[in-house]
């Protein structure tokens, strides 16, 4: 009797056959895809990083108030930075300013004197200097504040032994509100047990400083977290940013060993007088986000703080485009806060 069976086994292997390759080559798309995506992603991190504060030029020298130049140790103990010092009689305190990325000390060109010689005319002491890999300072990285807020640290180290005031106020724009944020988050409170200090590194305990010798902010165009500043700038100069915003500014942290910091939070919490300076039209941070740290940080400490929207203004244009109201709003808020310690 003959067998009624047949085989399908070259049928069944072929159909595996197929879709192995068809997983292989699905496979390798997808992997082809990632290796793109990193790359694209290191090539955006690298480049950005990489941008660099151009030197102070075409100043004249008879036009700036009577400063000295400093030379100064980042907070790291390996980056050599540069700035000015101007001092006025009988300071009521220092203001240090701390600019954003790929500025300089001078982050609002010539017509920045006019607000040092106001400031120098309402008793306080200036102190402008450039972070790493700008002007004329050392270092050869833009972190975004993630490694310029040891440079805030150094800063007013300096300061607290060239001056005879005994605090500072920060001045931060634009990224220098997360420079200036994370320097102040980063130093042990006032009286702070042994126990408490043992927990800092041994570089910030030695500083010879803690929270209490930062007695105000002012803050120009505040993000409410710190890759804020770092998505946008991707979206906009970046290829295929809006792929890569969130990839480039975790790669850039990964790279300075930071965290993401909630500034938002932190600048609500601020036991300090805070001024925010902000433009109507800034579609970079958000003027609507602005207003919302604001709302925040006025339902717990609207006591101490003051704010300022320049209208028709965008991201960090307020003072060209409203110098007197800029220069009035802190000079308000100085006298406000400070002016009785004199």
């Amino acid at each position: 009797m003959g067998s009624g069976f047949v085989s399908f086994s070259g049928n069944s292997s072929g159909k595996k056959s197929s879709f192995v390759m068809r997983f292989a080559l699905v496979f390798s798309i997808l992997a082809l895809i990632i290796i793109f995506y990193i790359a694209l992603t290191v090539f955006s991190a690298n480049r950005l990083m990489s941008l660099k504060g151009y030197e102070v030029t075409n100043v004249p020298s008879n036009i700036l108030p009577s400063y000295s130049t400093t030379s100064f140790q980042s907070a790291d103990g390996q980056t050599s930075l540069q700035g000015w010092f101007f001092k006025t009689k009988n300071p009521i305190s220092t203001i240090i300013v701390v600019h954003s990325a790929g500025s300089n000390r001078l982050p609002f060109g010539v017509e920045m004197i006019d607000m040092i010689e106001v400031w120098l005319e309402n008793g306080y002491n200036v102190f402008m200097f450039d972070q790493r890999n700008c002007g004329t300072s050392g270092g050869d990285i833009c972190s975004y504040g993630y490694l310029e807020w040891q440079d805030v640290l150094g800063a007013i180290a300096i300061v607290k032994q060239i001056s005879v005031t005994t605090d500072v106020i920060l001045y931060g724009i634009g990224t220098g509100c997360t420079s200036s944020v994370i320097a102040y988050t980063s130093l042990p409170p006032a009286n702070a047990s042994e126990q408490t200090l043992s927990s800092y590194s041994p570089r910030i305990r030695n500083l010879g400083f803690d929270k209490s010798y930062v007695i105000g902010m002012i803050l120009d165009s505040p993000a409410k977290e710190s890759d804020d500043y770092i998505k946008p700038e991707v979206v906009q100069s970046e290829p295929l940013g809006f792929i890569t915003q969130v990839s480039v500014p975790y790669a850039i942290r990964v790279s300075s060993s930071g965290t993401n910091v909630r500034l938002a939070a932190e600048i609500a919490r601020l036991p300090i007088p805070v001024l925010f300076i902000y433009g109507g039209h800034d579609t970079f941070i958000g003027a609507d986000k602005i207003d919302q740290i604001i709302t925040e940080r006025n339902r717990l400490n609207s006591s101490l703080t003051r704010s300022v929207m320049v209208s028709g203004a965008g991201y960090l244009e307020e003072y060209s485009i409203n110098k007197n109201l800029y220069i009035d709003k802190v000079t308000d808020f100085l006298n406000s806060y400070y002016l009785v310690s004199g």
